[in-house]
């Protein structure tokens, strides 16, 4: 399978795409600068409205995965919250655009969403057919998922993949966590009573692949595992896993000061989210629990000696 992958540079982009070519795949990367000579890439350009569409006539490609997007960690400034917006509903209409319009269309596009979708909800439980949330990251993942139907009117497969915390030492928020957490000076954020939809990185990865073969899923898919934790269980699981101390509470002042009050409050906020879908298709989680992917992703690598 031709399989172009946008954010191929970014933590699940480049996990993705090395899992795809162990698979016999071909991956050509979809990058916003200039392609290096030799490198299978196609240009892509957001802020100039412009994807290098004569590329994607020769790939000839079967499935495009879209990831790319901005961090929304930091401070929100105007230009931040620009930046966040842009770089997925622009970027993602660009892809759909671009795909709609090929004389050979890829048989699927999955494009990257986010849990972010429906808003803060407490301790309601989630499912793809709750409705959407109404802040701004809840109105950024609306517009970024509907920037997909272009190519979904041209008859192309789309799954929106709403990605919960993709938890990995390699980077994101877990790798955040840890420098505390071993000092055992970590905690729970705020309370720690909001809810964090977490999944492992290789269920996420399997997931993709998952949703790459089911030619049943459409629409928007939650990639979750299925037992979303409170941020007190979160802390409390890590610091037992690490044999550390994890009872310091992240007061939400501090969070306000560090983030600024935007940033803060998606730190403050969270979602009960279940892959209610992923299930119903067949998929089976690798890692369904909290504390056995922990245990999997933080102890010795496959083979070793303790």
């Amino acid at each position: 399978m031709n399989v172009i992958v946008s954010g191929a540079t970014g933590l699940i982009g480049s996990a993705l795409a090395a899992r795809l070519a162990r698979g016999g795949h071909h991956v050509v990367r979809l990058v916003r600068r200039a392609a290096r000579p030799g490198e299978a890439a196609l240009t892509w350009d957001p802020a100039a409205g412009s994807l290098d569409r004569a590329g994607l006539e020769r790939v000839r490609c079967d499935a495009v995965v879209h990831l790319a997007g901005e961090n929304v960690f930091g401070r929100w400034t105007a230009a931040k919250k620009r930046r966040i917006r842009e770089s997925r509903v622009t970027g993602t209409r660009l892809d759909s655009e671009a795909i709609a319009g090929l004389g050979r269309r890829p048989q699927v596009l999955l494009a990257a969403s986010a849990v972010g979708y429906y808003g803060d909800r407490g301790a309601e439980e989630l499912t793809e057919r709750s409705p959407a949330g109404d802040d701004y990251l809840a109105r950024v993942a609306r517009e970024w998922e509907e920037a997909t139907a272009p190519a979904a009117r041209a008859g192309v497969r789309v799954v929106n993949l709403r990605f919960g915390v993709v938890l990995t030492p390699a980077g994101g928020a877990l790798a955040k966590m840890l420098p505390a957490f071993r000092l055992g000076l970590g905690g729970p954020i705020a309370g720690g009573t909001q809810y964090v939809s977490w999944i492992a990185l290789d269920d996420l990865l399997d997931a993709i692949g998952h949703a790459l073969a089911t030619h049943s899923l459409a629409g928007p898919v939650n990639v979750t595992a299925p037992h979303p934790v409170t941020s007190l269980e979160l802390a409390r699981t890590l610091g037992r896993v690490l044999r550390r101390p994890a009872v310091l509470p992240v007061p939400a002042l501090a969070l306000r000061l560090v983030f600024g009050v935007e940033s803060a409050a998606l730190l403050e906020s969270g979602q009960r989210v279940l892959p209610e879908r992923l299930l119903a298709s067949g998929f089976r989680f690798r890692f369904p629990e909290l504390e056995p992917a922990l245990r999997r992703l933080l102890g010795p690598p496959e083979g070793s000696r303790v």
